[in-house]
């Protein structure tokens, strides 16, 4: 016999638990069911131990950096690990906390700490009982995607996850993987006082943006003491005495490099492959991401999926955006859309890089009409005061109706400087918004009406 909910949410991500908490005070009975930590990703592995540790790194690269503006320190830099992981811990410990507490304490529901399993559309079997709902939300997220590579099973290596386990320095780090995981890894392990390198099969770093952001992240990098090896598959893995030693090979050959430490950052892989999905009829791409539609609504009628499972989009306010569309047309009466949002995100290396929109390669492909600025981030009075003139920002512009299309920006304080465009995006307003506005100065932001003053066909 099956107990019965109003609704069933697998997953306590960041969209799990804000709808739930709509769907109780809604008055409709849930069941939320969880088989790790809550809070997901974010929370647990994610954006706030992550961000914590790029805190620290950049404590430690300030200050060795202290005599560029005029500051004596006494001695050599040295990082604590003990010390960095437990400031971490006991950040991230305190969100997880906190949402633990929001969602045991939520009245009208019934929290399951197990794995779910679909046996049919709308049945779940959680540890040793059956449910089911006429309405189910998916929201198990994604992991470190592990590549088929020789001997990796045999060696020691890390992933996202067990990496911020580490209490020690290590001696050195090899990074499989340029992207958004590896890049942030990377420095702030060069910054803790590692050796590390990064191993791309790209031909460049971050090969999703542009050439000119790949570029320049990469000069960012090398200029700290980064090894960047771009362009070389990974053969094999082996032991190498306490360590690890990888076989490459690029268009010269193969050859040999080691490392005290191997983290693999290769990708994601969504967490859909023991949900017994095959029992059900719901579709799944050939990656394992679950279709859904502009409503997030399944081949199923009725189950959706929200977050990184859906494949539409893989960050967290990607999916607590998911959340709300779905309450907005759940029980709001309103008509929100996935297509209706714009692709934003930044990576939070230092400096940081920001993006929205259509990329200046995209619209290339397109042969779009469009104008673009560019601004060097040295020609921004506020980063010349900082001493942080590294990186540039650019936007670009639809020709025939004035609409920002996008805009990347690598540089000091620039995750915050993208929402002044991101913004304006969503409202539908010409670039004049910004063009013809009066900023404050000093500010990093204050160059963008600046930078559209200078807008020129893109060709």
């Amino acid at each position: 016999m099956a107990t019965r909910f109003d609704a069933i949410i697998i997953g306590t991500g960041q969209a799990g638990p804000p709808l739930a908490g709509r769907l109780t005070k809604a008055g409709r009975r849930v069941a939320i069911i969880e088989r790790r930590r809550f809070g997901g990703t974010c929370v647990n592995y994610g954006c706030t131990p992550t961000k914590a540790l790029v805190a620290s790194a950049r404590a430690a690269h300030m200050a060795r950096r202290a005599a560029d503006f005029g500051v004596a320190i006494e001695g050599s830099v040295r990082v604590d690990m003990a010390k960095v992981k437990a400031r971490k811990d006991q950040i991230a410990g305190r969100s997880n906390e906190s949402i633990t507490a929001y969602i045991k304490d939520m009245d009208n529901s019934v929290v399951f700490q197990e794995h779910a399993v679909f046996v049919a559309d709308k049945r779940l079997r959680v540890g040793n009982e059956t449910i089911e709902a006429d309405t189910i939300f998916i929201n198990v997220g994604a992991r470190a995607a592990i590549p088929p590579i020789e001997g990796l099973g045999q060696v020691p290596y890390l992933t996202n996850c067990s990496i911020l386990d580490l209490a020690t320095l290590p001696e050195s780090v090899v990074i499989l993987g340029g992207g958004y995981v590896g890049v942030e890894f990377g420095q702030m392990y060069q910054r803790f006082g590692s050796e590390v390198t990064i191993v791309d099969r790209a031909p460049r770093l971050m090969s999703s943006e542009d050439e000119d952001v790949s570029k320049e992240i990469r000069k960012i990098f090398e200029n700290e003491g980064i090894e960047v090896i771009t362009g070389a598959k990974v053969e094999a893995v082996a032991r190498d005495g306490d360590g690890i030693r990888l076989t490459l090979s690029d268009g010269d050959g193969r050859r040999t490099i080691a490392g005290s430490h191997f983290l693999v950052a290769a990708g994601r892989k969504p967490n859909t492959d023991d949900l017994g999905l095959e029992t059900t009829a719901i579709e799944v791409d050939d990656k394992g991401y679950i279709r859904v539609d502009d409503y997030l609504r399944t081949s199923v009628d009725g189950v959706f999926a929200l977050g990184d499972c859906n494949g539409r989009g893989a960050f967290t306010h990607t999916s607590y955006n998911d959340y709300e569309i779905v309450a907005a047309n759940l029980l709001d009466g309103d008509d929100r859309k996935v297509s209706d949002r714009f692709t934003a995100y930044a990576a939070y290396i230092d400096p940081p890089f920001a993006r929205v929109g259509a990329s200046e390669t995209e619209l290339r492909k397109a042969g779009r009409k469009a104008l673009i600025a560019r601004m060097p981030m040295s020609g921004v009075a506020r980063a010349r005061e900082m001493s942080e003139t590294q990186g540039f920002m650019k936007i670009m512009v639809d020709a025939p109706t004035s609409r920002i299309l996008g805009a990347q920006m690598i540089g000091t304080r620039c995750d915050e400087v993208i929402h002044c465009v991101l913004y304006v995006m969503y409202t539908g307003a010409p670039y004049t918004a910004i063009e013809r506005s009066m900023p404050i100065h000093p500010n990093v932001a204050e160059l963008l009406p600046t930078m559209l003053k200078q807008l020129e066909p893109l060709e």
